[in-house]
């Protein structure tokens, strides 16, 4: 009988080493899958992202250049004189409605860009998050531009990010051609 007890203990205790083992070896596995996963999302990171920086200086004052930008009217006007106008706008295109609230939407160029304002500091800082309707539904590249005095004018330093690859080319085409150089022409 006593062999037998013995004999059920060495099985006993067989059993438990190979389960810890056996765990052992799973956590491990676990841990190398999951550190392989982690590889392979920091391999997606791009560091290649298409963004936009441009530096504008305006003979006006800041405070010109941001009513300019945030008044549904005065940008209407800026519209008017755009590229866009000429281009891409249809016959009938419904007029600039910009809001004057951080969250509130904003429709520019006869609701060819659409978005929502995230900051609004007077005379200094407007930030947007902000998409031609022609993207997918949802997706918005986020939009800054900075207002600093810059002698007799101001400067304006526009940051472009988050906007799908590819539409760098037009997009900073875009931005030449229906806000600064319109912009240039309102404000003289």
């Amino acid at each position: 009988m006593m062999e037998r007890a013995i004999c059920v203990s060495l099985a006993d205790s067989h059993t438990r080493r190979q389960a810890i083992l056996g765990m052992a070896i799973t956590c491990g596995g676990l841990a190398l899958v999951s550190s392989e996963l982690w590889a392979q999302a920091k391999e997606e990171v791009s560091h290649t992202a298409e963004s936009i920086h441009q530096e504008v200086v305006f003979k006006a004052s800041a405070k010109r250049v941001y009513e300019a930008l945030i008044d549904s009217k005065q940008f209407e006007e800026v519209v008017k004189l755009g590229d866009a106008m000429k281009t891409r706008m249809p016959l009938g295109a419904p007029p600039t409605k910009i809001s004057r609230e951080v969250g509130g939407a904003f429709s520019t160029f006869g609701g060819l860009i659409v978005g929502r304002q995230i900051e609004l500091v007077p005379d200094k800082r407007i930030v947007q998050a902000w998409r031609p309707a022609y993207w997918e539904p949802g997706v918005y590249s986020v939009v800054k531009f900075d207002l600093t005095d810059s002698g007799a004018g101001t400067k304006l330093v526009l940051d472009h990010r988050g906007f799908p690859d590819g539409d760098g080319k037009s997009l900073l085409d875009g931005w030449n051609k229906n806000y600064w150089q319109p912009l240039a022409k309102f404000l003289a």
